[in-house]
């Protein structure tokens, strides 16, 4: 019985048992530089190499070489890429579409509801003033200051008709925070051409295009995948649109905001604040700007789902059963580019490695 191939390109300690179970079904492993280890991976001729003969790749995000059309032309037999995580911006999908290769990736809830949550204490957290507040009490030993009040989010019998918050993106992040801010009675407007006019309808949301969300939202929140069409869709344009208290925050992708515009918008006061879980390039680099900004910028280490329950742990598992199911010739349940999947079926479907 002859062995499939399978090359872990971004290993981590977390998929020790995703990997006795692949041995166990008859897989033969190959594992590249840990992630953990070095942040920045193999080389592109590295992975070439250790992709040939491979009939699968899977991993975590691996951040300096992208799984390439090279990578993946290094092997004739590749059937499916696996990433045990939501993002598939580390992999030539067109390429892969082009080339009959399943992409598969891990839309676990417990990651993408932990960043809706995440997203939600960015937002209130800026507006309530939180850290200025028991920054005032432990370090002034003062009580109140009206410098210190915060902002009302929703609706009012009074007449305030609260906040707008405006999401780029109505995927299943934004259609949750859509969902759990439902009950504050706030205006929650949403851009997004890739969903129907149902779901704007289903979550109560008002469906306008980028510049006039960028113009009305108090608060402006991306959730979008890395492409080409999104990379840098906010730039020094867009933010100069932005009303000039409102707060910006992204718990995507990093690449989707030009850092230097944002950060000269911060310097200049033409935006109120910006909240940032993900960065251009990460780790965030010592000496950047962003950490000089004070209470402007609330800051986290690309963490916004990782919660109790959650991590990479469920899209490992979810990865693993895909790559099995792959190879065994049936079409896994959570393929990101399903264009591929008659294409993919026609060649290998019904056809097992063993």
């Amino acid at each position: 019985m002859s062995a499939a191939t399978v090359f872990i390109f971004a290993p981590v300690d977390e998929a020790r048992d995703s990997h006795k179970r692949l041995e166990a079904e008859g897989c033969e492993l190959r594992l590249g530089k840990a992630s953990w280890d070095t942040p920045q991976g193999n080389s592109e001729p590295e992975l070439i190499r250790m992709a040939q003969g491979a009939h699968a790749l899977m991993g975590t995000s691996i951040r300096n070489v992208p799984i390439s059309r090279k990578i993946m032309e290094s092997s004739p037999e590749l059937r499916v890429v696996a990433k045990y995580t939501i993002g598939v911006d580390d992999v030539d999908v067109e390429a892969a579409t082009d080339m009959g290769i399943l992409v598969c990736h891990g839309p676990t809830e417990s990651n993408w509801g932990g960043v809706a949550e995440g997203t939600i204490t960015a937002m209130l957290t800026m507006l309530k003033k939180v850290r200025e507040r028991d920054r005032h009490l432990k370090d002034r030993g003062t009580w109140r200051d009206q410098q210190l009040q915060g902002t009302y989010l929703g609706a009012r019998a009074d007449g305030y008709a609260g906040i707008t918050l405006g999401l780029i993106g109505l995927g299943r992040i934004g259609s949750r925070i859509a969902t759990l801010l439902r009950p504050w009675r706030m205006k929650i407007l949403a851009t997004d051409p890739y969903v129907p006019e149902s779901r704007f309808t289903e979550h109560g949301v008002t469906r306008v295009d980028l510049p006039t969300l960028l113009r009305e939202s108090d608060v402006v929140s991306l959730h979008v995948v890395l492409t080409r069409e999104t990379r840098h869709m906010i730039g020094a344009e867009q933010l100069a649109l932005m009303k000039r208290r409102a707060i910006l925050i992204n718990t995507s992708r990093g690449p989707c905001v030009q850092e230097p515009a944002l950060i000269e918008a911060l310097l200049k006061g033409q935006i109120g604040g910006a909240a940032l879980d993900v960065f251009e390039e990460e780790p965030l680099a010592l000496d950047s700007q962003l950490r000089n900004l004070g209470d402007t910028v609330l800051l986290s280490p690309h963490m916004v789902s990782s919660n109790v329950g959650s991590g990479l742990g469920p899209g490992i598992a979810w990865a693993t059963e895909s790559v099995l199911r792959a190879l065994r010739g049936e079409v896994p349940d959570n393929v990101y580019n399903k264009e591929v999947i008659p294409r993919w079926e026609r060649r290998f479907g019904g056809k097992s490695v063993w």
